[in-house]
Formats: structure tokens, C-alpha cells, sequence
């Protein structure tokens, strides 16, 4: 099996702000895996909180390389992965590009997409919601009117003009909307105060309000909240999710965090038996990545799949936004075609 990887800068349609930073572009690595003929395509996004960067990643598919050459059966999913994770601690976003690319290729060997490979019917996608990052009255006003074919807005909060996007986004619309904190909440009482105040402005869930250390007053903050509150930044790979329960009420699955779609279809399903909401995220990604993660959508309760629709130079075709829904093609693998 023939491994290439070469590097692509996301250059973002507006300025990307969050609780923590903001950023105008989003390394990535394009990856390519190839044998008997058919290429399979996978990606990672590695915005610069994850630690990881394009010479990161160029070092671990290296690493990475003579593994992935001696392949001999690349349909043993079950033992090629946990091998490709254990060459290096990390690399998440690096291990989800090998992932992506070896599911795209099984299923184009197999002449399947993939959610009809895990039995899936593709009409049961979730709508997903467009993020607003923190921005000014006048920049949220016009993001607010771009996400208008949207059920859901997702709202960057987690500063001091918390209150003021809310209402910016308010005075425009009455779509429903979900909060991301991104942990830019530390004291319990004030973020319970925050939560009541958004409740009665028709959003849905919290996700991550507080800092990821302080778990212990999540817990208490849970106990009290009329929202739902979903994990982020506490929930990176299967090995959190147990830890969880009675803190959330639900994770939040992006494959740049967890390796990719086989670690995802595990969480979903513990996330499921422990009784918890499901909501299956991105970052700015191609459409590459997020016709992936769209392959398991029509398992989750929630989509936050708007990454590719964030960029301007998406050099992929593939999952599809109508209406506000994400439409997935039928197309074997993952779904994805080079524009």
C-alpha cells in the first residue's frame, strides 16, 4: 500500500474566533493511500490548540511509513489501526488522515459507502448547525444572514460580550441555537446564571462551559442547569467517555480528536450504552473529512458539520448541506471525489 501526504493550508471565509484564540487559515495534510489501483483520500485538520502542526505530521507518516507499505490485507481494520496508533503518542489528527484514507478505500473495494456498510439510512442524517465565532455586532449580523437556510445556529461564546452576540443574533433570527463555552466559563455560579439567561432564549444545549480541570463543578453546574451540557475538550477518545457519565449529558465525537471513524463508531456506541447524547463535530476541514464523519451521522442526535462550508478552497466534493441537512452521496467509501 502506497502512502502520500503533502500539505494544504484551509483559508477560512471570515475570521474563525473563539473563547481562547482566532485564526484566518487551518493547516492541513492531504493524504492519499493507494493499492490495486484505487486511491483511498483522507485528511488532517490540525488547528494550532491540538498541538499539532503539518512538520508534525510529515514526521509521523514517516514514522508511519514502512508499517503502512508491508500491508498485506488492508481490510483487518481491527488490527491495522490500534498498530498505526501505537507508532507515536498523539498525532491524533495525523491518525485520523490514515483512518479516513484506508475507510474511503475498503469501501471502494467493497463498491459501498460506508454508512451502508454500518446498515444505516442515509434519510436519517440530522440537520447540522453553522457556527458564528465571537465577532463584532455588524460581522455576527452578516454570518447570522449567510446561516439562514440553517435550523441551528452554533454560538461561540466565553467572553465578556457573551450577552451581546446572544441578542446581535436575536435581533436577526429565531433559529434555534446551541452555545459553545470552549471552557471560557470559571466560576459555577455565574456560568448557572448564564445558562438560566440563555434558556429563555431558545437555546438548545451547552457545550463545554467550563474549564476541563475543573469536572467537579461541571458536575454541580449539571445538577442544576435546565440545558443540556455536552463534553468538547473533556472528550477526546474512547478511553474518556465512561469517566463522563453524571458529569454531561452527552459528548461531543470529532475524528481529529479521536483517530478517526473507527475510535468514532466505538464512542458512539458506549456513549449510547451509558445512556448519553451523541453530537458529532468538526473543525474547519474539506469536505474530505466531513463526508467522513458524515458517514456516521444518521447515528447521532446532533451535527455540527459545517467545516468545509467555513473555507474557501475545499478541493473536494462530497457530503452535501440542503436545507439545513446534511445529504450524504452515493458514492462508495467515504463519498468523496477530487474537484
Amino acid at each position: 500500500m502506497q502512502l502520500r501526504f503533502s500539505p494544504y493550508t484551509l483559508e477560512l471565509r471570515h475570521a474563525f474566533t473563539t473563547a481562547t484564540y482566532s485564526r484566518t487559515t487551518t493547516p492541513a495534510m492531504l493524504v492519499e493511500l493507494e493499492h490495486d489501483g484505487v486511491i483511498g483520500y483522507g485528511e488532517s485538520a490540525m488547528p494550532p490548540y491540538l498541538g499539532e502542526s503539518q512538520q508534525t505530521a510529515t514526521a509521523f507518516f514517516r514514522r508511519a511509513q514502512p508499517l503502512i507499505e508491508n500491508i498485506s490485507d488492508p481490510f483487518q481494520l481491527e488490527d491495522l489501526l490500534p498498530a498505526i496508533d501505537a507508532v507515536a503518542p498523539g498525532n491524533t489528527a495525523a491518525k485520523a488522515a490514515f483512518d479516513i484514507a484506508l475507510h474511503d478505500w475498503v469501501g471502494q473495494k467493497f463498491g459501498a459507502p460506508w454508512f451502508r456498510l454500518w446498515g444505516l439510512d442515509a434519510a436519517k442524517t440530522p440537520v447540522t448547525s453553522f457556527t458564528i465565532g465571537i465577532d463584532t455586532p455588524e460581522i455576527v449580523r452578516l454570518k447570522t444572514r449567510e446561516a439562514a437556510i440553517y435550523k441551528i445556529i452554533k454560538v461561540k461564546l466565553g467572553r465578556e460580550n457573551d450577552r451581546e452576540m446572544i441578542e446581535t443574533i436575536r435581533s436577526v433570527t429565531d433559529t434555534q441555537i446551541t452555545v459553545d463555552a470552549n471552557q471560557g466559563w470559571t466560576d459555577r455560579d455565574e456560568a448557572l446564571r448564564m445558562i438560566e439567561w440563555l434558556a429563555a432564549r431558545g437555546v438548545v444545549f451547552i457545550e463545554q462551559p467550563m474549564p476541563k480541570a475543573q469536572l467537579a463543578d461541571t458536575a454541580w453546574l449539571r445538577e442544576r442547569s435546565p440545558l443540556p451540557l455536552i463534553a468538547d475538550e473533556n472528550c477526546q477518545r474512547l478511553s474518556d467517555v465512561a469517566a463522563l457519565r453524571g458529569v454531561f449529558d452527552g459528548i461531543n465525537i470529532k475524528l481529529m480528536k479521536c483517530t478517526g471513524l473507527h475510535e468514532a463508531h466505538k464512542m458512539i456506541v458506549l456513549a449510547r450504552a451509558l445512556g448519553m447524547k451523541v453530537m458529532l463535530g468538526c473543525m474547519t476541514e474539506t469536505s474530505c473529512a466531513i463526508s467522513a464523519a458524515a458517514q456516521l451521522s444518521p447515528l447521532v442526535d446532533w451535527a455540527d458539520l459545517d467545516g468545509a462550508v467555513l473555507i474557501k478552497n475545499d478541493p473536494f466534493d462530497g457530503a452535501t448541506i440542503v436545507d439545513g441537512k446534511m445529504v450524504l452521496p452515493e458514492r462508495p467509501g467515504i463519498g468523496v471525489r477530487k474537484r
